[in-house]
């Protein structure tokens, strides 16, 4: 059985779910202005028996009441892994989700959304955190799904049984906000990349959160980047070349990713790995817990 670990085509998926291959299904769709759309999206149209995942609901932590200089405070037994505004959620808590919804260990998953891989690259990740390599994003998403002659559902999807995942040792780091500031003196041991818009970057506008700028010493490359006109991502080879132009030099080994809240840098951490670069550090709390703490250093322009 062929196990996909990082994209798999529509036509491959197609083939997964005719050979009777033990898979899942995820639907990821999201829209951050609009926290309720992506769950009407999913109602309108999805891949046939797809779960639907929910950043708010089913991806990130309570967020609970806020702290001293905006951090979250958990108002639940187990506390958030990361802070900022999508806290992720400990792992313990992620695998009784999967368990609530009938993902097993024997499974192949493939999560899927129609933002260009902004949203379900978060599930991606957490399986792998989870200590599951069988998961894989739909190369293009829902629309490329379509364009290739798959069927579509509305509504809900029959509930499943309740399974029992187990989780396993991570199979991707997970960079605390302590992590970053520790190594901002060690430029040769940590490369910190920024997948926001370069406006935010700069610290030009800052629609979200309550400091603009960016971590110093950061690289931007906004995630956007690393998908083609035709919605997949760029070839490995050129995003192999894209990601070396910026590093210039630096072992991508030393590479944290990091955004507003963790989310949108998915998609360059998961870009490294197709480019051959390996595997790479998610810093999950990302500028949204950063700059919640006016003792971090900020960098503008």
């Amino acid at each position: 059985m062929t196990t996909y670990t990082t994209l798999i085509s529509a036509p491959d998926l197609q083939a997964l779910i005719a050979s009777g291959t033990p898979l899942m299904v995820f639907d990821c769709s999201f829209e951050l202005m609009q926290p309720t759309a992506g769950a009407q999206q999913y109602a309108q149209a999805h891949i046939p028996g797809a779960v639907y995942a929910n950043l708010d609901n089913d991806l990130s932590a309570k967020h609970g009441a806020p702290g001293a200089h905006g951090t979250v405070t958990a108002q639940e037994a187990d506390q958030p892994a990361s802070g900022g505004r999508h806290p992720l959620p400990s792992r313990e808590h992620f695998s009784m989700w999967l368990s609530s919804v009938g993902f097993a260990n024997g499974m192949q998953a493939v999560v899927y959304d129609r933002q260009g891989a902004n949203y379900c690259g978060r599930l991606w990740w957490m399986l792998k955190w989870a200590g599951h390599d069988a998961a894989a994003v739909l190369d293009g998403g829902l629309q490329a799904w379509q364009a290739a002659g798959g069927a579509v559902h509305s509504g809900e999807e029959p509930s499943h049984f309740q399974s029992q995942f187990q989780l396993k040792e991570p199979l991707r780091r997970l960079a605390t906000a302590s992590d970053v500031l520790a190594q901002l003196q060690q430029p040769a041991d940590q490369t910190v990349i920024d997948a926001r818009a370069g406006a935010r970057y700069r610290g030009e506008v800052e629609p979200l959160d309550p400091v603009a700028g960016h971590i110093p010493g950061a690289l931007n490359r906004p995630f956007a980047e690393n998908i083609g006109a035709d919605g997949r991502f760029k070839p490995a080879a050129v995003l192999r070349a894209e990601f070396d132009a910026l590093l210039a030099g630096r072992a991508p080994a030393t590479v944290v990713h990091q955004c507003g809240s963790g989310v949108s840098a998915v998609p360059n951490l998961l870009a490294m790995e197709i480019a051959g670069l390996g595997h790479t550090a998610l810093f999950a709390g990302s500028w949204s817990e950063w700059c919640s703490d006016p003792t971090r250093p900020v960098e503008r322009g």
